[in-house]
């Protein structure tokens, strides 16, 4: 089964590089936005959700370690510095300041891969305990983004997964409708909950064992939605 693309953001001024990046990570299966300079690496940062940040230290418009105190300063997101200062007074400076890793350019792409695979697995374990959830039949890991119902993997869109990523790392918890419809999607499809409902919808297809009756992914009606600890007999909404 193919598992659904982690999100990375490209905060990078230099094309070559970007490009360089880009081929490597979507080798790998991940999925790519690009931004070349700070400003507009901050608002993807905003309302693009990214898994991942990959932040160039020396940005036309915004010192980048000014970019990560902002982004530190409303998300855990993993961020990994690239830069070609190598001295131990500004990584010790940069990592204190809240970033995951620190790269020294030139850097071959295997080593960030593996560097971006190792910050991933710290912060998915370290936002459930456990990067695997479980809620009953349904098992879902948020480090190699596969889902299983009953053992057997089951295959998801993007927006499905992503939604069922949201839900299952806030188990038990009521995610509400503004906070899903921020983190999904971007422009006027924020607005609007009706894609929402779809999603869930289909998203109940292929998770619930009667869509009509959920179990697992349960509405609270006029807040959001919750991905079920416990495996309970809760009607639709």
């Amino acid at each position: 089964m193919n598992r659904p693309a982690n999100n990375v953001l490209l905060i990078e001024d230099e094309s070559k590089i970007r490009r360089f990046l880009r081929a490597g990570f979507e080798l790998q299966g991940y999925s790519v936005i690009e931004a070349e300079n700070a400003t507009d690496g901050l608002k993807a940062a905003t309302f693009s959700a990214p898994d991942l940040i990959i932040l160039d230290l020396n940005l036309p418009d915004i010192h980048g370690a000014e970019v990560l105190e902002r982004i530190r300063s409303w998300s855990n997101v993993p961020v990994i510095i690239l830069s070609i200062v190598s001295g131990e007074d500004e990584k010790v400076r940069l990592l204190q300041a809240g970033a995951d890793d620190y790269v020294v350019k030139p850097f071959g792409m295997a080593e960030l891969l593996a560097r971006s695979e190792a910050a991933l697995r710290r912060y998915f374990k370290s936002a459930t305990e456990n990067p695997v959830v479980v809620a009953g039949p349904l098992s879902v890991d948020l480090v190699t983004r596969t889902v299983s119902l009953n053992k057997h993997p089951i295959r998801l869109t993007r927006k499905e997964y992503r939604l069922l990523h949201i839900l299952a790392t806030h188990v038990g918890l009521v995610v509400t409708h503004d906070q899903l419809l921020k983190d999904i999607w971007s422009g006027n499809q924020r607005d609007n909950i009706q894609y929402l409902r779809i999603l869930v919808r289909k998203l109940r297809q292929k998770i619930e064992s009667d869509p009509n009756r959920p179990r697992l992914l349960v509405t609270e009606s006029g807040v959001g939605y919750r991905l079920q600890a416990r495996f309970e007999d809760i009607a639709a909404d």
